[in-house]
């Protein structure tokens, strides 16, 4: 199998996805991504800052801020207008692929009935 370097991997759209509301800190992200990908993407918080840093370098993400909590800080992160291009070209390839299979499924099912 060929695996096209310029396809999101999953735990990246929904990472993408969880900041399109605005500014998330770490915890924030993760659980915004469980809850949009219905469960599917559980991040563990090493696997998500790796992803920050490869999505900060390719500047699809940057720090928004920093804060102080109980001593500990806390780094939100935003999505950047590329980072916004990069999802919506993402949904857009997804979604025409799907509709090959759905397009086609119809029509299967349309020509069994006849």
């Amino acid at each position: 199998m060929i695996k096209d370097s310029s396809v999101m991997s999953e735990p990246a759209y929904f990472v993408l996805a969880a900041l399109l509301d605005g500014p998330l800190h770490g915890y924030g992200i993760i659980k915004r991504a469980q809850e949009l990908s219905d469960g599917r993407v559980r991040l563990a918080v090493g696997t998500l800052y790796g992803a920050l840093n490869r999505m900060s370098g390719s500047q699809l993400v940057v720090v928004d801020r920093e804060e102080t909590v109980q001593g500990r800080p806390r780094r939100y992160y935003r999505i950047t207008e590329e980072g916004h291009r990069a999802l919506s070209e993402e949904a857009a390839r997804m979604e025409q692929a799907a509709r090959v299979v759905t397009h086609r499924a119809a029509f299967r099912a349309g020509t069994a009935q006849a």
